[in-house]
């Protein structure tokens, strides 16, 4: 069962957590959901390659390689950054079979794939955000989330927060924990996606406060928090992405944002090989032994 209750808390509020992580050993979390239409439709058209983007620790190239292996069909990611033989993230996308080629920032910014001359190319946008990934994540976690007042999801492109908006019954409130510094912009990357979905919800927010100096990095405060889940909860996060979000979810609960006796769920999007990334960069080891 992919659902797990953390706890009640102070006046009656039930915490529980969608474990999306365990959907699968490789592609897991959002990743499954943003890449399973994407996947279907490169098949459909019977594309030989499927070309993204990413940086050298991306959840989503490893997800990519990984969903293109099962299904069969090529990938290739194109890689800000330079080459690391070190770099367990890139070494488990070879093992999958994805073709690398490395950029410098300033050429990724271009997304210009056709310099490479792909045959028959399906590309898929940096971090799977584009229609179809968003109509995959409106399909994560239906039914579960109906009878939960609020739920919380980290936010990096907006893909995965738009979809649980759109799907979202009347009354929910679905709060984004951006994990980029600065990400007020992501409110009109959102309506965009919304916008594409027909959904006009307005029953969403996002909570900017929880970054810990910006994307990929990471602070003393959550260091101790994730460890303190995988201990106290068994719960594994990763510093990226789901232990920002969680980490935002028990302040929210000490500082009594939610009303008494909500209930609440927390979307674990995956993303704990990102915890390798955070072990060769910094030296903090944020592995679970849950």
């Amino acid at each position: 069962m992919l659902l797990q209750t953390i706890g009640i808390f102070n006046e009656g509020i039930q915490l529980d957590i969608l474990r999306e992580d365990l959907r699968h050993p490789f592609i897991s979390g959002n990743k499954w959901w943003k890449l399973k239409h994407n996947i279907a439709e490169a098949k459909r058209w019977n594309c030989e390659i499927i070309v993204t983007f990413g940086g050298a620790y991306s959840n989503h190239l490893a997800a990519t390689s990984a969903a293109g292996n099962e299904a069969g069909i090529a990938t290739a990611g194109i890689v800000r950054g330079e080459d690391d033989v070190h770099n367990a993230t890139l070494q488990f996308c070879r093992r999958q079979g994805m073709q690398l080629y490395f950029v410098s920032r300033e050429e990724y910014r271009l997304k210009n794939f056709k310099r490479f001359n792909f045959n028959n190319a399906f590309v898929v946008p940096e971090g799977g955000s584009n229609d179809l990934g968003v109509k995959g994540c409106t399909e994560m976690g239906v039914g579960l989330k109906e009878s939960y007042d609020f739920v919380v999801c980290a936010c990096g492109t907006g893909a995965t927060l738009s979809g649980l908006i759109v799907s979202a019954r009347q009354g929910q409130k679905i709060l984004g924990v951006p994990v980029l510094k600065g990400a007020e912009f992501l409110k009109n990357d959102i309506q965009g996606h919304l916008l594409s979905q027909d959904c006009d919800n307005t029953n969403w927010d996002l909570l900017c406060d929880y970054h810990c100096g910006g994307y990929g990095k990471i602070s003393n405060e959550l260091v101790v928090f994730i460890k303190m889940c995988a201990e106290k909860y068994k719960i594994p996060l990763d510093g990226i992405y789901t232990g920002k979000m969680a980490m935002a979810a028990f302040d929210l609960l000490q500082k009594r944002y939610f009303p008494p006796h909500s209930k609440v769920l927390l979307v674990h999007t995956g993303g704990l090989q990102g915890n390798a990334g955070i072990l060769q960069r910094f030296g903090v080891d944020l592995t679970a032994s849950c």
